[in-house]
């Protein structure tokens, strides 16, 4: 299993950021995938989840309205659109294989990428 993230940055307050993960190793269109994110300040937080086929999603409280997943199966890549953008969102976001609430549900993860929301 292997993943891949992409697209995070540097945004001020109200700006966007589109993350993306590239996926291999294991039959994508078959499982469920999250973003999940890590901060010093708040640690741990399951970010939103997607099934398979990309029908239904789970968010978070703290970034519903704001973020929006998705998935390509075509192309076995995970993405997550994030809008209006505040500080609080920052940390560092992995895409995960599974649903869990927990890091430790998760056995497979990407690397992480940075976002990082500061005026």
């Amino acid at each position: 299993v292997q993943l891949v993230e992409s697209g995070g940055g540097l945004v001020q307050p109200g700006g966007s950021l589109r993350l993306s993960c590239a996926a291999s190793g294991f039959k994508f269109s078959s499982r469920a995938m999250a973003w999940v994110r890590q901060s010093p300040r708040k640690g741990f937080e399951r970010v939103s989840v997607i099934n398979g086929g990309g029908s239904s999603a789970y968010y978070a409280d703290s970034v519903t309205g704001r973020f929006t997943i998705s998935r390509d199966n075509a192309k076995n890549m995970l993405y997550l659109q994030m809008n209006n953008l505040k500080p609080e969102d920052t940390a560092v976001y992995y895409c995960a294989l599974g649903i869990g609430e927990t890091a430790q549900d998760y056995d497979h993860w990407g690397q992480g990428t940075q976002v990082t929301v500061s005026s």
